[in-house]
């Protein structure tokens, strides 16, 4: 069994290199990784590599994998030490699992835009080779026979002439005394004698949570620590006027009351300012802060209004905008008087909704700060914490703790920079908790969005011209105010890189204001860009009363390559170039797992299909839809079909597309956050409603095409088809198109 335990750095280095203990170095370049900075660390060849521990092991044999990436239920801290342990040839009932603290030595640890398994699958390769070949060095020096007759097997080297072998533990010290081998020398080993990689592992605290013993952040404590609840601006960007709290210091448990200090803008990930209620427990922290009086100057964003916003967007994007992709003359297309068909789709604000809201700990003592928290990036942590108390970064410790859900949201530390701050101010260590109001009030939400689609077709209602502009709020905002466009990742996400055969094209993108604080959510601009133009393809395939697997199979025409990256930038191969071959094909097999040539739609009941590629992974939904008399839906099946290349661990893949076919359903049919007056409308459950058990897909079904293609991203690629292959089959079932979210807004008979 696995066991996997928070780990301080002094702690982790104290294991590691107790009693003759081996720490191997992962390799990764100088643009990713810095050197370990430990005395006891092995030398190694800093010429063209910084080396970064990730691996060691104990007197005995048994293995230490650092996992340096957050767990949010995706299982990375299992899928990343089974790549190592896999190339290292260990035993994995004899490896320990320890979470890295925040530490720019392990290269970036930001868990997000689903690249973890993209970015370090080839270092932990490296890492686990490396340690397997100074083992196999060491059993070669002291059998006195040439290494290429030796090979470690399950935590054994054996020598394969001879019935000789010597476990990992018999081993350690004199390979602690083998040189480095440079990349270069490395002996990877062959897919076929992968023994963890693509198989189906348990992730490694299972059985932690399951019994109630995993530490999340909200589970976090400390000695005499004290608890906060935090009034905040109800309007983004409103100042603190005056408060009372003499009712709150009558609360039973409340100890005082504390000012945090507003944001200077732009926000970035700084504490939104406002009172803290300081208690011996949450609860009265909570009660406390429900008896303030305050008084608010609502700023610049007191006029917000959701409604009126949405016609200003709507109206931008029925203007000509930024161009961002062209190819051919899409005017001259349309000015010959042809068939067009034009649509405009809209997307509300959605919110992230973890099951575990925001919660933090902090201790501040002698100028250095620890913090204990569920964050995606602890190094942003550690900056953001740094910036806030004016102290060196190399003075912030963050643990990273299980996270009950992130999504994005994790990913901005403000709610850990409240804790930093009042434990300062406090003297004592503070844990803030976000109630689920202060959640839903005070996210960093996903882009509201008005999307426009325009297209002239020919006499099969292939498309000779194509035309799309999109206007949102960037997330790019909350760092940069003069930030009105879509930033460069924002238009590389399911916009510019439109796979279709289309002569004539060109994409868009106007400007937008925000007006409350903008964040990544779950595959972030897909989600708007892949509604609006997997809904169009689906119009376009009704109008020429086409098939649709066969139209989209049309519209994506021969297979090809598209390499989207600027002139300066193709020097090099790219091994994730958009490859339209991979599209046809999940689109060829969603088509065969769902029976899609069977499908009969009408009379309440359909089938609808999307195919996007996001995250470099390649995805194909079909969705079938079941609407009664009074307009309620249900979602019998979904059937979805990935290229998501080598997949390391597959149930734990497979649970992230079971996941996304929830979430996405979610926030197509009920996913909604208005502003009015500048505060946000939705506070909780009850006004922003997730899928229940009766609302979500009853049967998801999951299919992973065997792929020798470099591994891509997983927890996100399954969210942006979704939607537009809900509604997709709603047309079919009813004859009615869903051209705005969330799905509730439109009566559906």
């Amino acid at each position: 069994m696995t066991i996997t335990k928070i780990a301080t750095r002094r702690g982790f280095i104290g294991t590691v290199f107790s009693a003759g203990a081996l720490v191997i170095a992962a390799r990764f370049s100088r643009a990713t990784a810095l050197a370990a900075g430990s005395p006891n660390a092995l030398a190694v060849d800093n010429s063209a590599w910084h080396p970064s521990v990730f691996v060691g092991f104990e007197p005995d044999g048994r293995v230490i994998i650092m996992a340096h990436r957050s767990d949010m239920g995706t299982g990375i801290r299992t899928a990343l030490p089974m790549v190592l342990a896999d190339e290292l040839e260990a035993d994995w009932t004899k490896v320990r699992i320890e979470q890295a603290i925040g530490d720019r030595k392990y290269g970036s640890q930001e868990t997000d835009g689903s690249i973890s398994i993209r970015n370090f699958y080839e270092g932990m390769r490296q890492a686990g080779a490396t340690a397997r070949a100074m083992l196999e060095n060491a059993a070669a020096t002291q059998w006195g026979v040439p290494a290429t007759e030796c090979q470690a097997k399950n935590h054994q080297v054996l020598h394969l002439k001879s019935d000789k072998k010597l476990g990992f533990g018999e081993l350690v010290g004199s390979a602690a005394k083998q040189p480095v081998p440079k990349p270069a020398d490395l002996r990877l080993k062959s897919p076929a004698d992968f023994r963890y990689i693509g198989t189906d592992f348990p992730i490694t605290d299972l059985e932690d949570i399951c019994a109630g013993r995993a530490m999340y952040g909200i589970d976090a404590k400390r000695p005499d620590m004290v608890y906060a609840s935090i009034e905040r601006s109800p309007v983004f960007g409103g100042k603190l006027k005056m408060f009372d709290d003499a009712e709150t210091k009558n609360v039973n448990g409340v100890l005082q009351t504390v000012k945090i200090d507003p944001f200077k803008p732009p926000c970035e990930y700084q504490a939104l300012g406002g009172i803290a209620v300081i208690a011996n427990n949450t609860w009265a922290a909570m009660q406390g802060r429900k008896k303030l009086k305050v008084e608010w100057d609502d700023g610049p964003n007191a006029s917000y209004d959701s409604t009126a916003y949405r016609k200003e967007l709507e109206e931008t994007a029925r203007k000509a905008a930024k161009s961002v992709r062209s190819e051919g003359n899409v005017d001259a297309i349309f000015n010959a008087g042809g068939k067009t068909l034009e649509a405009s789709y809209f997307v509300p604000h959605l919110a992230h909704a973890s099951m575990e809201p925001p919660a933090a700990v902090a201790e501040f003592k002698g100028g250095r700060v620890s913090v204990w928290a569920p964050t995606q990036d602890p190094q942003a942590a550690q900056e953001t914490v740094a910036k806030e108390l004016g102290i060196d970064p190399k003075n912030v410790t963050c643990y990273v703790t299980l996270l009950g859900g992130g999504f994005g949201r994790k990913a901005k530390q403000d709610f850990i920079a409240e804790a930093a701050i009042l434990s300062k101010q406090v003297g004592k260590p503070v844990q803030v908790t976000w109630s689920r109001e202060d959640d839903i009030r005070f996210d960093y939400y996903h882009a509201v969005s008005s999307v426009y689609m325009k297209a002239a077709v020919d006499e099969k209602g292939r498309p000779t011209a194509w035309l799309q502009r999109s206007v949102f709020p960037s997330k790019s905002s909350i760092f940069n105010l003069d930030q009105r466009y879509g930033d460069n990742e924002e238009m590389g996400m399911g916009w510019i890189d439109l796979p279709y055969a289309i002569p004539n094209l060109r994409i868009e993108n106007g400007p937008a204001d925000p007006h409350v604080r903008i964040g990544w959510l779950r595959s972030v601009a897909n989600i708007y860009h892949a509604f609006a133009i997997h809904s169009f393809v689906d119009e376009l395939a009704a109008a020429a009363q086409r098939d649709r697997v066969e139209y989209v199979l049309d519209l994506l025409g021969a297979p090809r390559t598209l390499d989207l990256r600027p002139a300066n930038r193709r020097t090099r191969p790219d091994p994730y170039v958009l490859d339209t071959a991979r599209l046809r094909r999940v689109v060829e097999a969603v088509a065969e797992k769902s029976d899609w040539g069977k499908k009969k739609s009408g009379n309440g009941h359909g089938f609808g299909i999307a195919v996007h590629r996001s995250f470099v992974s390649y995805v194909a939904t079909v969705v079938e839809v079941e609407i009664d008399a009074k307009g309620t839906l249900r979602i019998p099946r979904v059937d979805t079909v990935v290229d998501a290349g080598r997949i390391v661990n597959p149930d734990r893949v497979k649970a992230q597309f079971e996941g996304a076919a929830v979430f996405g359903t979610s926030l197509a049919m009920m996913g909604e956050i208005t502003a009015a007056n500048g505060r946000i409308v939705q506070s909780n459950f009850n006004n922003y409603p997730v899928a229940r058990i009766h609302e979500a897909p009853r049967n998801t079904q999951v299919t992973l095409l065997s792929s020798e293609a470099p591994p891509t991203g997983v927890g996100e690629p399954g969210v942006p088809p979704i939607a537009p292959a809900i509604c997709n089959a709603i047309f079919a079932a009813t004859g009615k198109r869903v051209r705005e979210l969330p799905i509730k807004k439109t009566k559906l008979v």
